[in-house]
């Protein structure tokens, strides 16, 4: 494994907009799961995304599924949360990461253990995401771990550091702002929340230009099909989501067998829209428990093959 820039980073820098995808690890120990869908995903997208105990459920760890994804021949991006884990614990895990080889870090705060199953576990949070965000960078550039004491030339964890941004929580005017303070830590890709309303993204982008950000880091939309109308209805409830009531007619209008289909046919539109919105370099699909679908929506798409870094 090269200690250079990421297959990822690579594809970025170079101008091509790139695929990702979401691949939630199991709640056991098995690893079939996660070789099967590096398998499914690796031609077809550019970086996997592997959750981090994702909605506060113990999973299998992220670090070592993105080493199943190394070994199945895929590019792992590791997710990391504030939730779990105090700052010694964080840099500790991510020397641990990097030694096996993962080069791509997502840097989240995470899901409050409250919606989990573990809804009595002590929280940790000795750092927000801008904080995680800028004590990465900083373990690679100057050399430093969070204490101040050097890390030697030939031993720094140089990951490809991302970060997400919701443009449709409110207040609509601080998302910006959010932005700029994780930019200004050294975020160099952005992974949206998923995007249903289009309109109200496209406001988001015009700002993010107008604040030159869109030249500072590389930003991928979030994809994310509905299986039906319920499922998306569900969506809709969920804060920080926006679902425009027009969506929702669309999907309740077609016959419950064929929605699927639809949600199919919805994230694909979306895809087509974004490549058209200046500044937007990427998606990420997140379709968990139905990563069959994610060859079927890059291809249709207008996605395939992709590019070799």
């Amino acid at each position: 494994m090269s200690n250079g820039q990421s297959k990822l980073e690579r594809l970025l820098h170079d101008g091509h907009f790139v695929v990702t995808a979401e691949v939630g690890p199991p709640q056991g120990a098995a690893a079939d799961g996660i070789r099967h869908h590096a398998e499914l995903l690796k031609d077809v997208t550019d970086g996997q995304n592997l959750t981090d105990n994702q909605t506060a459920i113990v999973r299998l760890s992220s670090i070592a599924a993105g080493v199943h994804v190394l070994a199945a021949g895929g590019e792992p991006i590791i997710q990391m949360t504030c939730r779990d884990r105090n700052r010694i614990a964080i840099q500790s895990d991510l020397l641990g990461a990097w030694s096996l080889g993962i080069r791509n870090l997502l840097c989240l705060s995470g899901d409050h253990q409250s919606f989990g199953n573990h809804p009595s576990a002590r929280n940790v949070f000795d750092l927000d995401s801008v904080q995680l965000v800028k004590m990465v960078r900083e373990m690679a550039d100057p050399g430093i771990f969070q204490n101040g004491e050097a890390i030697a030339e030939n031993a720094r964890p140089r990951f490809f550091v991302g970060a997400a941004e919701n443009p449709f929580a409110e207040p609509f005017a601080f998302r910006v702002r959010r932005l700029a303070k994780k930019v200004a830590a050294g975020a160099q890709f952005i992974q949206t929340q998923a995007i249903f309303d289009l309109p109200r993204f496209e406001r988001w982008m015009q700002m993010v230009h107008d604040a030159g950000l869109d030249e500072k880091v590389y930003i991928l939309g979030g994809i994310c099909p509905a299986k039906s109308f319920g499922a998306l209805r569900y969506m809709s409830k969920v804060p920080g989501m926006a679902v425009p009531d027009a969506l929702l007619d669309r999907m309740k209008g077609v016959e419950r067998k064929r929605q699927a289909e639809e949600g199919i046919r919805i994230a694909v539109e979306t895809i087509q829209r974004l490549r058209e919105i200046k500044g937007v370099r990427g998606v990420h699909v997140m379709a968990i428990m139905w990563e069959e679908m994610v060859p079927r929506i890059v291809e249709e798409a207008g996605l395939l093959p992709r590019p070799v870094a």
